[in-house]
């Protein structure tokens, strides 16, 4: 991430990517994950797969980008396009973390909330 993050400064991708651009582009993978995390979620819940499972689903499943995305862009592309390129990846890849970070926040929260006072007493501890 960080050397494809470098090379796209490098590069001069932000010099070459207007603003209405970016968010035009982060507004897209903003849908595009939720329709990804809504999907996993309501796949699982189809399939009457347990809490648990849909949450691991949910999570995995929209996790595939950056850790395989980069490496065959560098086969694919060559040169100073490879930085336009991986620019909706790395920025798809920063938004996964954030929302996923949040989602597991909540999800664990409603967990512990559903949890019997005793036994959330000892996982604190």
């Amino acid at each position: 991430m960080y050397s494809a993050f470098g090379e796209g400064v490098v590069d001069g991708v932000w010099q070459r990517t207007s603003v209405a651009s970016l968010l035009a582009l982060v507004g897209l993978e903003v849908v595009l994950l939720a329709v990804v995390l809504v999907a996993t979620w309501h796949a699982g819940r189809l399939f009457s797969l347990s809490r648990e499972d849909r949450v691991t689903i949910m999570f995995c499943g929209s996790k595939k980008s950056l850790a395989s995305g980069l490496p065959m862009a560098g086969v694919l592309f060559a040169g100073p396009v490879v930085g336009l390129i991986v620019l909706p990846l790395m920025l798809y890849h920063q938004l996964q973390l954030m929302v996923c970070a949040a989602l597991a926040q909540r999800l664990g929260r409603e967990v512990g909330d559903a949890l019997p006072v005793t036994t959330r007493q000892e996982a604190h501890r």
